[in-house]
């Protein structure tokens, strides 16, 4: 085994039980933050000595040139780890920004689970949710108080609207209507799962997009709008 590859090895290594062992904030009984220092410190040295050895029978600019090129390595994969919130950061912005409607799943800082959803074409939030094990295409309504379900959706995800009682009286972009109260077992909005969710099923044809109201979106963490992004803490 050569030196690069041993050098590869440690840090790879050293990388993968830092993230591994990130919620214990300790590996192997040392903090974390120790214990990532003495990771790319022991190469470090190991190169530096080497050199040292190696310049007394070799070409010393080239010696030296050789631990330059480490050091950067060495730095960048540190960096990496100091940065990685960063990172998931940006790719997560990437990706919600290539398929608007997807809800891409994030880390914060404090290791709570969040989902950011990118504003649409048409300027609004829309994802796509999970409702009783069926994907649901919902956009995100605040002035909705409860989840509203357009009466093709409900019949996809197993609820018989013929057996519904349409008492309620409600207000689509398509004028008034009347809607069923019903309860969802499950919504899931990537990491974010509700259950026994109260909402509401809509007339046949009254509804083109089903609607994530207030019945759900209350009992998160927060909801925060960035520019074009939606960000649901759990």
């Amino acid at each position: 085994m050569n030196g690069l590859t041993f050098v590869l090895l440690v840090l790879g290594a050293g990388l993968a039980l830092l993230v591994f062992n990130h919620d214990s904030g300790q590996t192997f009984g040392m903090a974390n933050e120790d214990f990532g220092r003495m990771i790319y410190l022991l190469p470090i040295a190991g190169l530096l000595s080497a050199g040292l050895l190696a310049g007394r029978r070799g070409n010393l600019g080239q010696i030296l040139r050789y631990i330059a090129i480490w050091l950067v390595i060495i730095m960048a994969l540190v960096a990496v780890y100091l940065y990685r919130y960063d990172l998931q950061g940006f790719g997560a912005r990437l990706s919600a920004g290539l398929m608007p409607g997807s809800a891409v799943e994030v880390t914060s800082v404090d290791g709570r689970s969040a989902v950011i959803i990118h504003r649409g074409m048409g300027g609004h939030f829309a994802t796509n949710a999970t409702i009783n094990g069926q994907p649901v295409s919902m956009l995100v309504d605040t002035g909705a108080s409860a989840v509203v379900l357009s009466y093709d959706d409900a019949e996809r995800i197993g609820i018989d609207p013929t057996s519904l009682a349409f008492t309620i009286n409600v207000q689509t972009a398509n004028g008034r209507a009347t809607a069923a109260p019903v309860r969802l077992d499950e919504i899931a909005i990537g990491p974010i799962v509700r259950r026994s969710v109260r909402a509401m099923v809509t007339e046949d044809g009254r509804l083109h997009q089903s609607l994530l109201g207030m019945s759900f979106l209350s009992t998160l963490g927060s909801l925060q709008i960035q520019t074009d992004e939606l960000r649901l803490t759990d």
